[in-house]
């Protein structure tokens, strides 16, 4: 398991993330991430994730987003689904800077799985399915850790393959 994520720290550390990027620009600076990023501008929490965190984001891939049911994202970005989009977002946000070690730490501390408060004030349960992070939302879809440890200067962001959803 620690070998996994440092062999995925070395590779984000040799595609230039550095800590003087906070974990807006770590999106914008993702091809894998132009969805999230038109997302968070959609919803106007831009200056919001620019500020001072410490913030822990599961950033959701673009292949991620379009596994939800067509017209689902389209949708969304609308003006006036703002609030609903802004929900949706930050439930992808935890307070803190939980790196990869920590998470894996608090799952083993409670017995196989770690509930998180996001920003948002849902809850996500964190387990391990073998030797990656499952992150499991209020319905029971999940999404797993595909890429950790992508630090900022205000956080640190992990890649997920899968949008979860708050209740």
């Amino acid at each position: 398991m620690k070998k996994v994520f440092l062999v995925l720290f070395s590779l984000v550390s040799t595609l230039g993330f550095s800590q003087s990027n906070d974990v807006v620009d770590i999106a914008i600076g993702s091809k894998d991430h132009t969805t999230l990023v038109a997302a968070v501008k959609a919803a106007d929490l831009v200056t919001t994730l620019k500020g001072k965190g410490p913030f822990t984001v599961f950033a959701p891939t673009n292949a991620a987003f379009d596994k939800l049911p067509e017209g689902t994202v389209a949708n969304l970005l609308k003006p006036e689904n703002k609030a609903q989009l802004a929900k949706i977002l930050t439930y992808h946000v935890v307070s803190g800077n939980l790196d990869a070690a920590a998470v894996i730490a608090a799952i083993k501390k409670g017995d196989g799985k770690a509930v998180l408060t996001t920003v948002s004030g849902g809850k996500l349960t964190g387990s391990l399915d073998g030797d990656k992070v499952k992150l499991t939302d209020e319905s029971g879809n999940s999404a797993y850790v595909i890429a950790a440890d992508l630090k900022g200067s205000n956080g640190v962001v992990h890649v997920i393959d899968g949008v979860v959803l708050p209740k």
